[in-house]
């Protein structure tokens, strides 16, 4: 029998030192053949992430380290490996999509240039012949109109069409093991299900093997020769995904097989307050060229969408990645400049300066789509949370801030005694976690929650979507919903706003727009999302 591609024996990772020194991994051992899908399955905090990023040796050392074990990749020990040696093997030998693009993607760089990048240092391309390659990889995991996308930045790109950019990266060199941390957490469900189509497709052609590590079991059922559920740093179960599935033993595994997103609730009443509403709102970016730097044209990002928002309901904004989502909840927000009419209560948002607009600030907040991006690595849990209420609650004492700030955390599924940490010591669905606190210790009017169940496992989906709710019964919260999931929108929202290319396409009460769909792109949107959930189930 030949050797492993890949073979991890009884790796620990530990975080700090001494007293305070956390086991994150512990024991775990598996391993990778030649063109084989393995998959690392369990929640939040599991372990996976660090298990993955000790393949690549790219965690913070020296505050994680590796107490024990072994990482050998075709007869060569990676642990402790060498700079030299770890450059040959990274985006070469082995590539990794990460979970959060945008700290991932270089906000400096172009799109081209990252790229390009690893094309120029492991297989000496350059100047059109390395353009041309960056264009095919863009073209294959689906950026419409690559060739002006090249002189890009991370920041103008929609969330999915970050991902899509991040698997390009991945894929360049044609690598030997994908590593693959969430890859489809951003992707709306038509690109999921070509990416997805993708991997296969590149796995059987080059006898690529892949490591998938993700939450979403439906994903794991259709990509995953082996499986292994780990939970607590801990291996507990693994077979095939055969047996994994239909003789799962232990009991955290059923526990996840078992976990299901939130119901659909009974809807609002319809006759309460319009908390917010905008009119005709436009976002269009120039784009110039030439000598002189004229605009040649214009990118309609947001073009012509009227929206409101009433207290205790709503609204979900669907659509594929660069429909415009997002930047409609930006302009409502008077974060980006954009036309047309804004009113939140009544009173008119374009008419107010930064004093006016402060004063509202704590009335509309956010949850934004990239929990790392948007939390400050320099400031604790408590600092991060309570911000706001030193802003627009300056009387408030320490204590009470305090005592606002645990209630908060409490509420969002947390440990009070995680309020010292940083937001680099939680996993992706903690860190979401903790911004959906962040927005909600204010006790908003309004809030737009920006793709807040992307990095959540299904049984933390249920139960966010269950606080959601609460919190929107409980003080009449007006939610604006944007989301490429469809099961979650389905259980969450009133009403549903489907957009394309910057425009509206269909709108109306939930139940009409999922069930009965009168549009053709709703349909192929609702077609792509409900059968993959049906094929994967």
């Amino acid at each position: 029998m030949s050797q492993p591609l890949l073979t991890i024996s009884d790796l620990a990772v530990s975080f700090g030192h001494a007293d305070s020194e956390v086991r994150a991994v512990q024991d775990v051992s598996f391993t990778i053949e030649q063109g084989q899908s393995v998959a690392l399955v369990g929640e939040s905090g599991s372990g996976k992430s660090v298990t993955a990023l000790s393949i690549m040796q790219l965690l913070p050392y020296p505050y994680a380290h590796h107490p024990a074990g072994s990482i050998n990749y075709r007869g060569e020990e990676l642990l402790g490996a060498g700079p030299s040696i770890m450059r040959a093997v990274r985006g070469n030998e082995i590539s990794m999509i990460f979970q959060e693009p945008m700290t991932s993607l270089n906000p400096l760089h172009s799109i081209e240039k990252q790229i390009a990048e690893s094309l120029k240092l492991h297989k000496g391309l350059s100047g059109n012949a390395a353009t041309d390659r960056v264009l095919e990889l863009l073209d294959l995991v689906g950026i419409r109109n690559a060739r002006q996308r090249l002189g890009a930045y991370p920041h103008q790109l929609s969330g999915g069409q970050r991902q899509r950019v991040m698997i390009a990266m991945a894929l360049a060199n044609e690598p030997d093991l994908l590593i693959a941390d969430e890859p489809t957490t951003a992707l709306d469900v038509t690109i999921q299900a070509q990416i997805l189509e993708l991997l296969n497709e590149l796995k059987s052609r080059l006898s690529m093997s892949l490591l998938l590590i993700t939450h979403d079991l439906g994903i794991v059922r259709k990509m995953a020769d082996d499986i292994h559920v780990m939970t607590n740093g801990h291996i507990v179960e693994r077979g095939t995904a055969t047996d994994i599935f239909n003789h799962a033993q232990h009991p955290y595994t059923r526990q996840l097989l078992d976990a299901e997103p939130g119901i659909k609730p009974v809807r609002a009443e319809q006759d309460t307050p319009v908390v917010i509403s905008g009119n005709d709102i436009k976002v269009w970016y120039p784009v110039k060229g030439g000598v002189f730097g004229r605009t040649k044209s214009y990118v309609k990002a947001c073009d012509g969408v009227s929206v409101s928002v009433q207290a205790g309901r709503t609204v979900g904004v669907v659509g594929e990645s660069g429909s415009g989502k997002t930047t409609l909840g930006m302009a409502l927000l008077r974060l980006i400049k954009s036309e047309g009419d804004i009113h939140f209560r009544g009173e008119s948002v374009n008419a107010l300066g930064k004093a006016g607009l402060r004063d509202l600030r704590r009335r509309m907040q956010i949850v934004f789509q990239d929990p790392f991006g948007s939390l400050s690595p320099r400031m604790s849990v408590m600092q991060i949370v309570e911000e706001g209420l030193k802003v627009h609650q300056p009387t408030l004492s320490e204590q009470q801030r305090a005592d606002i700030v645990a209630g908060a955390i409490e509420e969002v599924g947390l440990e009070v005694s995680s309020v010292n940490r940083f937001p680099h010591e939680f996993s992706g669905g903690q860190r979401q976690r903790i911004a959906i606190a962040r927005a909600m210790v204010l006790k908003p009017d309004l809030v737009i929650l920006d793709e807040p169940t992307s990095a959540l496992d299904m049984s933390v989906q249920a139960q966010i979507v269950d606080l959601l709710r609460d919190l929107q019964s409980r003080y009449q919260l007006a939610y604006l919903f944007i989301s490429h999931d469809l099961k979650v929108v389905r259980a969450l929202s009133d009403e549903i706003i489907v957009m394309k290319a910057g425009k509206v396409v269909e709108q109306g009460e939930a139940e009409q727009i999922i069930g009965n769909p009168q549009v053709q792109y709703t349909r192929e949107l609702m077609a792509a999302a409900f059968d993959l959930e049906t094929q994967l189930s």
